[in-house]
């Protein structure tokens, strides 16, 4: 059932077309001129408007420009004597949904106010579903590191350079791209995301500039590019260092001229999208190596963006954990709602290899493991990686295949950890954490720290670290 607003001056069709609607279940409201009109609108939640142009007091066309000041976004119809179509027209141009000539025709009626109606619950749809995103997708935190953040956000969005983000994996790179795009000129056009690590490199190109039919076996159709499909808006290229290295010419030949060629095609199609990249790795080191062009790198880093370690801003992380906790209640997964203190010293204490990523993860866990409506101490200890029954919050001590080197002997085991026992627990944690992002895949996780193969298990070994047979 909806609520339908029905202004019009004309007493006999107003009662017809409110008893249209009562007959169909509908919740009718009536007014006799624009400003009675008005006067329900601030009143009550209206879910149509039928609206007579021409009225007393107020006529429909100051009905529609006070709701748009309002903030009133019911989708309105409007009705229109013989004669007065060119009007009619002009209301549309200014917001209304449809019109029709009076008096209207009951079946023609119902069915504008099905569409009208279908519409209005798309357009609340997409209010909800872009609040909720929001909220994901916000930044959280006031600490410095946070602040200094969004500046840097702030002075990419005003331009239309590209722009890269640097970070350690899970620190929210993706994040920051969607709030440079939200903030710049650009927030109305499509923000197209592209994992660069995830296409096959047989396949990049034709995904990145599209392909014509035919332009290969299997190209049964042509496909639109991701440039394209940006156009207008902001094309996000995440993990830009995993980008072959054949392609990167034409990559840096397109944000040159901004202008692809399709595979198949026969001319450039000019493109007007920004390009914002992001990557873990050192790409400056790449470049020193041959397998990053310094000459894309210097096009991409026009506007550069750090995103900060977690462990680097832990003041933000109460802050954090809460957001994480209100959304994981929303959708049901707990009755929790807040963290004790002990609970909130204990993840503040860890240090968090994979930054937001494993703090949000953590929290899932602890609203789906914690009974009570406060997470307590207790409740972190057994799903923090280091803790054990008792142990004292400390920094990342992984579990893993295998347990770490022996306890060092003389004063330092009774008191505190040495320097060089701190660099080896450091450096156990980072190679554990890159192991399991890697799913224990040697090659791949020595090529994300940029070591040999053959100098990465002399470093496993030298922290204690069995690799899985």
């Amino acid at each position: 059932m909806a609520t339908i607003l029905i202004a019009d001056d004309e007493k006999n069709i107003r009662a017809s077309i409110v008893r249209l609607f009562d007959l169909e279940g509908h919740k009718a409201l009536a007014a006799a001129d624009g400003e009675e009109a008005l006067a329900i609108l601030r009143r009550d939640e209206v879910d149509l408007v039928v609206l007579d142009l021409q009225m007393p007091r107020r006529d429909g066309f100051a009905v529609l420009e006070e709701m748009k000041a309002l903030g009133i976004d019911a989708p309105v119809i409007v009705l229109t004597g013989h004669g007065s179509i060119e009007k009619a027209v002009l209301a549309v141009k200014r917001g209304a949904h449809d019109f029709l000539e009076k008096p209207p025709d009951p079946g023609r009626l119902l069915l504008c106010a099905k569409n009208a109606l279908a519409l209005g619950n798309l357009r609340r749809e997409n209010r909800e579903l872009r609040g909720a995103l929001a909220a994901r997708h916000r930044l959280v935190g006031d600490s410095p590191a946070m602040e200094g953040l969004r500046r840097e956000i702030g002075r990419a969005a005003a331009g239309g350079s590209p722009v890269l983000i640097t970070g350690e994996n899970g620190t929210g790179k993706e994040l920051v791209a969607r709030s440079v795009h939200q903030e710049s000129a650009r927030r109305d056009g499509p923000f197209v995301a592209v994992n660069c690590a995830a296409l096959p490199a047989e396949l990049f190109e034709s995904e990145l500039f599209g392909h014509e039919k035919g332009a290969f076996t299997g190209a049964l159709r042509r496909q639109i590019g991701r440039f394209e499909r940006a156009s207008g808006g902001t094309l996000f290229l995440d993990e830009i260092g995993e980008i072959p290295p054949p392609l990167q010419a034409k990559l840096l030949r397109a944000l040159d001229t901004m202008a692809i060629e399709r595979l198949g095609g026969e001319g450039p199609i000019q493109v007007d999208a920004r390009v914002i990249a992001a990557t873990n790795r050192d790409l400056r080191a790449a470049m020193a190596s041959g397998a990053f062009r310094q000459d894309l790198y210097y096009r991409l880093a026009v506007l550069p963006i750090v995103v900060p370690p977690l462990r680097e801003r832990r003041e933000d992380i109460p802050a954090l954990a809460a957001c994480l906790l209100e959304e994981a209640r929303r959708e049901g997964a707990t009755r929790a709602c807040g963290f004790s203190d002990g609970a909130l010293a204990l993840l503040q204490a860890y240090d968090y290899p994979g930054n937001v990523r494993e703090l949000r993860n953590l929290t899932e866990r602890l609203a789906l493991t914690s009974a009570g409506e406060t997470v307590t101490e207790e409740d972190v200890r057994p799903v923090l990686p280091d803790a054990s029954p008792g142990a004292p919050p400390g920094g990342p001590r992984a579990t893993g295949a295998a347990s770490g080197p022996p306890a060092p002997a003389g004063p330092a085991a009774a008191g505190k950890p040495t320097l060089k026992d701190s660099m080896q627990k450091a450096e156990r944690a980072i190679l554990l954490a890159a192991l399991e992002r890697n799913r224990w895949q040697m090659a791949k996780t020595a090529r994300e720290l940029g070591l040999e193969r053959s100098h990465l298990y002399r470093k496993l070994k030298a922290v204690g670290i069995r690799p899985p047979e």
